[in-house]
C-alpha cells in the first residue's frame, strides 16, 4: 500500500493522480526553460511544491519524468499531420496544416521547446518515437503531397522539405519566443503570421496557369 492508500486492485488514488500531474506540469516548465541537462529534480520539486523524496516516490528520476513528458507530447504533436486528408483539396489541406501548427506553437510553447531541446541533444530519449511514429507518418504525408504534385494539383516541390519548412516557420514562434517578442515591437509574437504564411505557401504551391 502506497502513501495515499492505493492498491494494485484499485489503481492510483485521486491524490496520486493529482501529484503526478503536478510533477509533470512543473517538469514541463523546468525542462522547457533549462533543457534536460540543465534541469534538476530540486528545481522540479520546488516548482511542484513537493519534496524531492516525494518526487522520487512517483518517478525513479529525472529521466523517467522527461520520457513521460516526451511520450505525452508525441501524440499531440503528430495529430495535425495525421489529419492531412489525401482526398481533400490539396492547397486547403496544406494551409490548414500550417494553421494548426501555428496554433500549437501559440498554445503549447513549452512543449515545442521541450521537443526542440531533445532534438538538439541528438534525440537520445525520443529516438524510438522518431523511427516508429514520426518517420512512417512523414513518409505517408510526403507520398500524399507527391500524389497531388503528380496530378498537377499543386506546383512541383520537394514534399519532405515542404514539411520541414512548415515546421520551421511555425514552431519558430515557440522555440524563439523571447527573441520574437523583442523584435515584434510590442505586438503579439504571431501577430500577422497567419496571413503571411498563407500567402507564402499559396504562392509556392499554386499550380501555374496554362
Amino acid at each position: 500500500m502506497g502513501e495515499s492508500g492505493a492498491t494494485a486492485d484499485t489503481g492510483p488514488s485521486r491524490i496520486q493522480r493529482r501529484n503526478r500531474a503536478r510533477i509533470i506540469e512543473a517538469a514541463l516548465d523546468v525542462f522547457s526553460q533549462h533543457g534536460y541537462r540543465g534541469a534538476t529534480l530540486d528545481q522540479i520539486a520546488e516548482r511542484a511544491g513537493l519534496s524531492k523524496p516525494n518526487i522520487l516516490y512517483y518517478f525513479t528520476g529525472k529521466e523517467e519524468i522527461h520520457v513521460t513528458l516526451l511520450n505525452q507530447l508525441m501524440d499531440r504533436w503528430l495529430a495535425p499531420l495525421r489529419r492531412l486528408d489525401p482526398e481533400g483539396e490539396p492547397l486547403d489541406e496544406i494551409l490548414t496544416y500550417v494553421r494548426r501548427k501555428l496554433k500549437m506553437s501559440q498554445k503549447y510553447p513549452r512543449e515545442s521547446r521541450l521537443f526542440a531541446n531533445e532534438i538538439l541533444q541528438g534525440a537520445p530519449r525520443i529516438a524510438p518515437h522518431l523511427e516508429g511514429d514520426l518517420k512512417p507518418l512523414v513518409d505517408n504525408a510526403a507520398a500524399t503531397i507527391q500524389g497531388w504534385i503528380d496530378a498537377g494539383r499543386i506546383a512541383p516541390t520537394d514534399p519532405r522539405h515542404l514539411i520541414f519548412s512548415i515546421w520551421a516557420t511555425t514552431q519558430h514562434y515557440a522555440d524563439f519566443e523571447a527573441q520574437v517578442g523583442v523584435l515584434m515591437d510590442g505586438r503579439a509574437a504571431t501577430d500577422g503570421a497567419d496571413p503571411f504564411l498563407t500567402t507564402l505557401y499559396t504562392r509556392l504551391l499554386r499550380p501555374a496557369q496554362d
